[in-house]
This record gives C-alpha cells, sequence and structure tokens, in this order.
C-alpha cells in the first residue's frame, strides 16, 4: 500500500511539475489600482507541453480562477477570434469550450484569424436573485474573466511591442488578442471595449467587435443569411427556387434569436409548419403566407417567446404548447403533417416525430445538439441537456438542413445523413458570416484607429464611415460564403472523377497540415476502399472539413511567400476592405499590421473556391512544385485566359439555367486551369512573375482565341460544335456559350505563343503547323487514349498526368522542329509534309508502333510510356535535318 501510495504521489507531483513546464505567463505578481493582489488569477499555458490535455490540443489556453467565476480561453494560434460565452455547463464548460473552438478553428478558415473561444462560468449563484441582479452579476463576472485575458496579454504602441507589467513571459510576443459576442454574451461588447480602453489596449474598440460603434450582426442578420446562402444553393441543386417557391419548414428555436428569427423571415415562401425552443412547441400544420407578417412582429417584439404568437393566425389542428406539460393531444391535422399515429405524446416524444418528419428543410437556429449517428452514444455527444429530444441521423426525413446554429449535430450524424441522400454542409460553413463580419470589422477599425489617433480623421466622422459601409461589408461577407459553398458542390459533382485524388489529399493534410482523422470523422483507407466498392464517396459534410483544412493550411504557408511584397497582390489585399474605404485610404491599408495575412487568406479563398481543396495539393505533388508556386501558378493562368470573368457570367445564370449546366461550364473552366496551371509549372517555373508572364500571354492568348474553331482540325472542329451546340440548347447565351466551348481547345495555346516566340514565326502560322503535326503523327487520338485511361492507383494516376504532359512537351518540340528547319514558303500542311517525307524513316518507325497500340483491345500504361518515349526520340532525332 505503501509502495502504490508512492506512487500515486510521484503521478500527481509530476503532473504539478508537467504543469508549471507549461506555463508561460500568469498574472499572480500584479496588483490593483488600489496597490492590494487582485482577487482573481490569470495563468496562461502551452497545451502541446502537457500530458493529457484532451485533443485538439490548441496553441494557447488563458485559464482565470476567482471564488466567484471561472473561465478558459483557447487559441488555435497566434492571430485568433472567436466569441466569449457565458455557459452554465459548470462541471465540464472547458468540454464545451473545446468543442466550440474545434468548429471555430475550421469555421474561421474564411478569415485572417484562426479559431478561438472562451467559457465563464458563475460558481456560486443565490436562488433568490432576480432577473436583473443575475445580469448584473454575469456581467460582473465576465468583466473580472476579460480583465484576467488582458492581464497577461502584450500590448501594442505604434509597431512596438509592450508586455504587461510585472509578467514573466516565457513565450514570444502575443499582442493579437480579439473576442466576440456568443451565447449570453451578445450585448456586452461595449463591456469588453471599456475594459479594452482601461487597459489602453493598441485595438481599441476593435477588441469586441459589435457595440455601439461596430456591426450590429442580429440587425444586419448577417449569420442567418450566410446559412441561407446554403439553403438557396442546396434547393438550386435540386430545381427549386425558395425565393419564389413555396417549402415547408422545421425549425429549432424562437423569433427572438438571431439566426432563427432573421431565417425565418428571408423568404415570403416560407411555411413554417413546427419550431420549438427550451419552453414551447409552435406547431402550424398549415401555415397561411401572411404568417411571415407574424413571424416579423415577434421579431421585433422585445424578448418574445413562441406564446406571443397570435393563435387565432394558426391553422387548425395547430397550436403553442408548453414543454412542462405531461402530454400533448395529436390533432388530425398534426397526424397528417407529421406522419404521427399516436393520439397523444409527451413533448420530447413531440419533438423527436418534429426532428423526423418528412419536411423540405430542417433549420436549426437554436442552441443544443439534437442529432447524432447511430454508432454514437448520448455521452459522446456531450449535450445531456439534450438526451431525450436527440435522434439518430437515419431517422431524419427532411431534404435539407439549414445549420445557423452551433454544433446542431454530431459530425458523424451530418456523414450519415448524406450518405442516405439528404443535403447539407457543417455548422462551421453555414453560419461562418458572422466571424466573417467581425473580422471585416476588425481590420477596418485597425485602419481607422490608427487615423483617429494620428489626429488625421475624428471619432464621430470614424463611426460615420463604418455604419455607411455596413451593406458593402454584408456584400464581401456573403460573397464569401456563396463561393465557399459552390465550391463544395462543384467538388461534390466531380467526386466520382477525383475519388483517388481526394484519398490522397487526406493523407496529405494529416501530414501537413494537422488534419486528425479520427478527430474529423474522415475515413480511413480501408473504409475508403469499402464506399468506393459500394459506390459511395466522400460526401459535404466531409469535403467541408478538407476544404476548411487545406484553406487554413495555404494561409499559414503563404504568408511567408517570396512574392507577398509584389505589387501585383494589392488587388487581392483591397478586395477584403470595402471600396469606398479602398478608394480614399489604399496607402493607409497597405500599411496594415496583418496585411501578409490579409493577401495570404485572399489568395488561399480565391484558389481553393476556384479549383477546389484538392487542386493545390495535386499540382505541388506532381510537379515538385511548393504550394506557394502552384498558387502563384494558378493566379497567372486564371488571368491570361480571363477565368474570372467568364466564372462570373455563369453565375450570374442562377435561376436561369439548370444548375447542372453551371456546374458542366465551371468543370470545364476548371479543366483548363489545371492543365494550363501543370504546363505553366513544368515549363515556365524559374521564369515566374505576375506581370511579366500576364503581359506575355494575355494578348497573345486572346489572338489564338479568336481563331476558333477556323483553326481546328476537323473532328476538332466538329467536337466544338457539338459542345457549342449543346450549351445553346440549355439555353446558355450566345456569347458565353461561345466562350466557354473556346475554353475546351485553349489549353494548347500556350505551347503556341512559346513557339511563335522562340522562332520568330507568327502566331497563327504556328497553330496551323501545331495541328498538322497533330493529324500527320496521329497526336490528337493518342491524347484521347491517354484521357481514357482508367486510373486505380496514386502511381497510375501520376503516370497519366505524365504522359499528358510529355505528349504536350513532345507536340510542342515536333512544331519547333518543323519551323526552325523548313523555312520555305509555303502552307503548314505543306511544309509538314516535306518535313515528314525528308524524315520518312523516323517517322514510318513511330507511325508503325502508334498502329500496334491501336491494334490493341485493352492497352496498358506500359504501351503509352514506350510510345511516348518514340515521339521523344523523334523530336530529338528530327530537329536538325534541312
Amino acid at each position: 500500500q505503501l509502495n502504490s501510495l508512492h506512487r500515486s504521489t510521484k503521478t500527481v507531483l509530476r503532473g504539478f511539475l508537467n504543469l508549471i513546464d507549461g506555463t508561460l505567463r500568469t498574472n499572480f505578481f500584479q496588483t490593483a489600482a488600489n496597490g492590494e493582489p487582485k482577487d482573481y488569477f490569470s495563468f496562461k499555458f502551452n497545451p502541446e507541453l502537457i500530458s493529457g490535455v484532451p485533443l485538439p490540443k490548441p496553441k494557447f489556453e488563458i485559464f482565470v480562477f476567482s471564488r466567484l467565476v471561472e473561465g478558459v480561453h483557447l487559441r488555435g494560434g497566434k492571430v485568433a477570434r472567436g466569441g466569449l460565452r457565458w455557459s452554465d455547463r459548470t462541471e465540464d464548460y472547458r468540454t464545451e469550450v473545446l468543442g466550440l473552438v474545434k468548429a471555430q478553428q475550421v469555421k474561421n478558415s474564411v478569415i485572417v484569424p484562426v479559431g478561438a473561444k472562451g467559457g465563464f462560468v458563475i460558481k456560486e449563484v443565490g436562488a433568490d436573485l432576480t432577473r436583473d441582479q443575475f445580469m448584473a452579476l454575469g456581467i460582473r463576472c465576465y468583466q473580472t474573466f476579460v480583465g484576467g485575458l488582458l492581464d497577461i496579454t502584450d500590448n501594442m504602441k505604434g509597431l512596438k511591442v509592450i508586455p504587461p507589467v510585472r509578467v514573466i513571459r516565457r513565450d514570444e510576443d502575443d499582442p493579437y488578442l480579439v473576442v466576440a459576442a456568443d451565447k449570453g454574451t451578445a450585448t456586452f461588447s461595449d463591456i469588453a471595449n471599456k475594459i479594452s480602453a482601461d487597459y489602453d489596449f493598441w485595438l481599441g474598440d476593435a477588441f469586441a467587435s459589435g457595440g455601439s460603434n461596430g456591426y450590429d450582426h442580429k440587425q444586419m442578420g448577417i449569420t442567418a443569411k450566410g446559412a441561407w446562402v446554403s439553403v438557396q444553393r442546396h434547393f438550386r441543386e435540386l430545381g427549386i427556387n425558395v425565393q419564389e417557391q413555396d417549402f415547408s419548414v422545421v425549425g429549432i428555436g424562437d423569433m427572438s434569436g438571431d439566426v432563427f428569427g432573421n431565417g425565418m423571415l428571408l423568404s415570403p415562401h416560407i411555411r413554417l409548419v413546427a419550431a420549438f425552443n427550451h419552453m414551447h412547441i409552435f406547431i402550424d400544420p398549415t401555415p397561411a403566407a401572411a404568417s411571415i407578417k407574424e413571424r416579423e412582429r415577434l421579431f421585433r417584439l422585445p424578448r418574445s417567446s413562441w406564446s406571443d404568437y397570435d393563435q387565432k393566425l394558426i391553422s387548425k389542428g395547430g397550436g403553442v404548447f408548453e414543454r412542462s406539460a405531461k402530454t400533448i393531444k395529436i390533432s388530425p391535422e398534426m397526424k397528417k403533417c407529421f406522419g404521427i399515429e399516436a393520439d397523444t405524446l409527451p413533448p420530447n416524444e413531440l419533438i423527436r416525430q418534429l426532428l423526423c418528419s418528412k419536411v423540405d428543410l430542417l433549420w436549426n437556429g437554436g442552441i443544443g445538439t439534437y442529432v447524432k449517428a447511430v454508432a454514437e452514444s448520448h455521452a459522446d455527444v456531450g449535450d445531456k441537456t439534450n438526451d431525450a429530444l436527440r435522434v439518430n441521423a437515419t431517422e431524419l426525413r427532411c431534404r435539407v438542413i439549414g445549420e445557423g446554429g452551433n454544433l446542431g449535430m454530431t459530425q458523424a450524424g451530418r456523414i450519415e445523413y448524406a450518405k442516405q441522400g439528404g443535403i447539407l454542409l457543417t455548422d462551421f460553413i453555414d453560419n461562418s458570416a458572422g466571424v466573417d463580419c467581425s473580422d471585416h470589422e476588425v481590420n477596418i477599425k485597425i485602419v481607422l484607429n490608427k487615423l483617429v489617433l494620428d489626429k488625421k480623421m475624428t471619432a464621430p466622422r470614424r463611426n460615420k464611415l463604418l455604419e455607411s459601409m455596413t451593406d458593402e461589408i454584408a456584400s464581401l461577407v456573403l460573397d464569401n460564403n456563396y463561393n465557399q459553398v459552390q465550391a463544395i458542390g462543384i467538388a461534390k459533382a466531380q467526386m466520382e472523377l477525383r475519388s483517388k485524388e481526394y484519398g490522397e489529399l487526406i493523407i496529405y493534410l494529416e501530414t501537413n497540415a494537422g488534419l486528425n482523422r479520427r478527430l474529423e470523422n474522415l475515413p480511413n483507407r480501408e473504409q475508403l476502399e469499402e464506399r468506393y466498392a459500394k459506390g459511395q464517396l466522400l460526401t459535404r459534410p466531409e469535403i467541408a472539413i478538407l476544404t476548411s483544412y487545406m484553406k487554413m493550411f495555404l494561409k499559414a504557408q503563404l504568408v511567408s511567400a517570396p512574392y507577398q511584397d509584389d505589387p501585383f497582390l494589392h488587388r487581392y489585399l483591397f478586395s477584403a476592405f470595402p471600396q469606398k474605404l479602398v478608394k480614399s485610404y489604399s496607402k493607409e491599408i497597405l500599411q496594415h499590421p496583418l496585411c501578409r495575412e490579409i493577401i495570404a487568406t485572399q489568395l488561399a479563398n480565391a484558389v481553393v473556391n476556384l479549383v477546389g481543396p484538392s487542386f493545390v495539393y495535386r499540382m505541388a505533388d506532381s510537379t515538385g512544385s511548393s504550394v506557394a508556386e502552384v498558387v502563384k501558378a494558378t493566379i497567372i493562368v486564371t488571368e491570361i485566359f480571363q477565368i474570372k470573368t467568364f466564372w462570373e457570367q455563369i453565375e450570374a445564370l442562377d435561376y436561369k439555367i439548370g444548375a447542372d449546366v453551371q456546374l458542366d461550364m465551371m468543370s470545364r473552366l476548371i479543366r483548363l486551369i489545371r492543365r494550363a496551371t501543370r504546363s505553366v509549372l513544368r515549363n515556365r517555373s524559374k521564369a515566374l512573375g505576375f506581370g511579366s508572364e500576364i503581359d506575355f500571354f494575355a494578348l497573345r492568348i486572346k489572338e489564338t482565341r479568336a481563331m476558333l474553331p477556323a483553326k481546328l482540325p476537323p473532328d476538332f472542329a466538329a467536337m466544338f460544335a457539338d459542345k457549342l451546340a449543346h450549351l445553346s440548347d440549355c439555353h446558355v447565351p450566345e456569347q458565353l456559350s461561345l466562350r466557354v466551348t473556346e475554353c475546351e481547345f485553349l489549353f494548347p495555346a500556350i505551347s503556341f505563343i512559346e513557339i511563335s516566340a522562340s522562332t520568330g514565326q507568327k502566331l497563327e502560322r504556328v497553330v496551323d503547323t501545331y495541328y498538322a503535326i497533330g493529324e500527320e503523327l496521329q497526336l490528337n487520338w493518342l491524347g484521347k487514349m491517354i484521357n481514357q485511361l482508367g486510373v486505380s492507383s496514386y502511381w497510375q494516376a501520376l503516370a497519366r498526368e505524365s504522359f499528358l504532359d510529355d505528349l504536350s512537351r513532345q507536340q510542342q518540340a515536333l512544331t519547333c522542329n518543323v519551323v526552325n528547319v523548313m523555312k520555305q514558303s509555303g502552307t503548314p500542311g505543306a511544309m509538314v509534309a516535306t518535313w515528314a517525307s525528308k524524315n520518312k524513316k523516323d517517322i514510318d518507325r513511330a507511325k508503325h508502333m502508334l498502329k500496334q497500340l491501336q491494334a490493341e483491345a485493352q492497352p496498358d500504361y506500359s504501351m503509352f510510356s514506350v510510345v511516348l518515349r518514340e515521339f521523344q526520340n523523334l523530336s530529338q532525332s528530327t530537329g536538325g535535318k534541312k
């Protein structure tokens, strides 16, 4: 027993020592304004140094402790943001905050800061407190908590970092700390900013977004509008316009809530058949169109609940029911609407039936986790309050889920629902607009506060300018939502084509970006193979995880990209700010302390939203380039081929043509980007510069485009006509149909331009020669066959890409040979014929090998490798013969 006691004592002592070793800062030695010791302590930890800390481990953690309040603040990195919540989970509030910061980390992939989250609890609450007294106590605890955070946070004066007084720092400078509103603290921004002012903190009222001189998220409805972008997209894919067609909704929340209330006012065609919050169940089996007016009245009514709903406006068989009731009578109308058979049900069972009802949309605008996977237990979910309500994802019958609220479903539940055909993303994708809006506010205030400090602008003028930019801020934020949701939709549509690529992407992100496959509920290799065998692919919630991790990874890589100071990238910096601000204060924006981080974020978003999460990894892996080089090449390619112009024209056709047609056109543009980027990385990486490459290619690409389809070989010209006719039949505008179709045949343009520049021959003559070579040697057929090769492994995917690279390179080399050695006048066709005659022996050998390949019923990779080697020999042997 003594030995056991000694071992236990050693374990405890080692734990204390480990905790001390992991402590970075404390306010223990600071004093209050009166010189007395402070009545609370705060400690900053490095959780990665502390054994036994639950995964995922944040980068930094601050723990604030007093007799009255406890709280934690978890950050994923130095530049991080997220809300502070007033938690009621006194026993496991850190578990709650950890779950929220995990979601916040991926949610913040669209903005500069990484994820952060904080939460505090009141340790002792008197039973006889009035509502006002309880609120006053909460504010006092919040003030202690925020003060504890700032006590051990560095400050700044200009560009100089000022450490906190009487604090020993065992870490590097760390001055960036911002907070936001969350559950229970929605009205506390001014309180936090008052504390910031008391500490003379460098961020001023940018410390806590919102407040008196910030963007009111509820008034803007920005979080709900962002989630509604997802809802609109999902239904558009189903051929439904939710702004013009009626659809049924079951909701979680009430009209006084920001996300639920704003969300249920976003379309006059919402037919809200049921909703519930912590007190009531609202049921309206056949809602009238005018019900939106009553919902709007409740939204405007302070502290409203479902009991305030005018029951005269509720359809027959409906009503507002107390959740405290023992049973609720089920009317015939309720039975018909929700597929209920029982005559009476306890309130919790009725809610379960509502969650599982056959409706168009399940809209989550509340707090709590209501859906899990079959294999998960209620204990796994970690939301004991709602155990009696929770259902399995397999029981859901709604068509679409919109997650305005956090943690409404487990990730495993989302995946399970998606695998059975349900359409949804994740909470961190749907409700990212709120944190996006806050980040815009902080970055703008950093610019404007410096102007006020330098007496170049008055505070009232600053506030007026901030208010005047509200609509433009909302537009920037919702554009981010639209583009990100669209990117995931395109990735889902291409998943069958690129399933193996995404399997490798998971491994890449595990190795390079800190992805934990198990924590994120992503399948392992065996599970992926099992899915492929069953014809099941990655779901939208899984693609959402990969999209966010790739953006986070790229942001971290691009901050130190060697081309960060290139003036070409100023446009990406300015794109993160309202144009009204850019127009007047571009010089000040260029001096923003987070300039590099903002550019990196904008570049990461632009590339991943355009070509998907797997693209950069694939290009880096197959060309040996760094991710920074891949991003640079991608930006250049999108510029020289005017991809953004055509992309925006396709987006402008929402609801005018089928979503599948839009996806098809975007996929065609993506295919051009992929092939052209590979070519640029393979052949021009050493000379790669934004301005020089764009200037070199852009006008020549335009000139090449004008030659199509007239210069194409007959089979290509026929293909061009078929593709053009298909888009016209789908009601795509004539000019856009032409431009998108041209893009499918523009990949060789880079080769044309390089040949023309190196030989001095006119571009038109080079184009004719290139295609004549292709016809003479049947290279066009060879390219089609390579594209049709099946891919069953990572190595085969690399081999196919290499084959296409080699074929393009050899056709370019052969064209150069003809142009260089055949200087006489005459048509390009005649030149090629003469060249072929002079090199008959070598060419006959290549043609014979090609003929043998054509005779194969099922040609394999080795055959193509041999044939391509023969064409390489041909290009080398014919280069100098005149």
